[in-house]
């Protein structure tokens, strides 16, 4: 394998890894304002945090497939398999959030989330069906 197309794949593979750990600093900077409410009930606090615990992990399973797939050495194919993976994270995201989220505006979006995603997947199933 070309080592230019070496270096796109790995580029492809950091970004979700990237995002996911601004996030997580992000996240931590802020909660480290705020304290933690110790009034709400223990099962509310579970139900309310559920969401973001799964989509955490979820998002975790993505990125360590994505990490552990074999590259086949050729770009088109590594290309359309880490793509299909990085946009079943997204729908499983998405899913959380409508499962879970409570803003109008963040359900819309993981409504269209859901649509896209799923076109482009069958997009990519159709391609890897064809180029085996």
């Amino acid at each position: 394998m070309k080592h230019y197309t070496i270096k796109i794949l790995r580029t492809l593979c950091l970004v979700p890894i990237l995002a996911f750990s601004f996030t997580t600093v992000a996240q931590a900077e802020m909660a480290a304002d705020k304290p933690m409410k110790m009034s709400m009930p223990h099962d509310d606090m579970h139900k309310d945090g559920m969401g973001s615990e799964d989509m955490k992990q979820s998002m975790k399973s993505g990125m360590d497939s994505m990490q552990n797939m074999e590259m086949s050495g050729d770009v088109d194919k590594d290309f359309a398999m880490m793509m299909k993976m990085h946009h079943q994270g997204a729908l499983d995201m998405a899913k959380m959030e409508l499962a879970h989220g409570k803003s109008p505006a963040m359900k819309a979006m993981a409504k269209k989330i859901i649509t896209a995603q799923k076109k482009e997947i069958a997009q990519f199933d159709r391609w890897l069906a064809k180029h085996k």
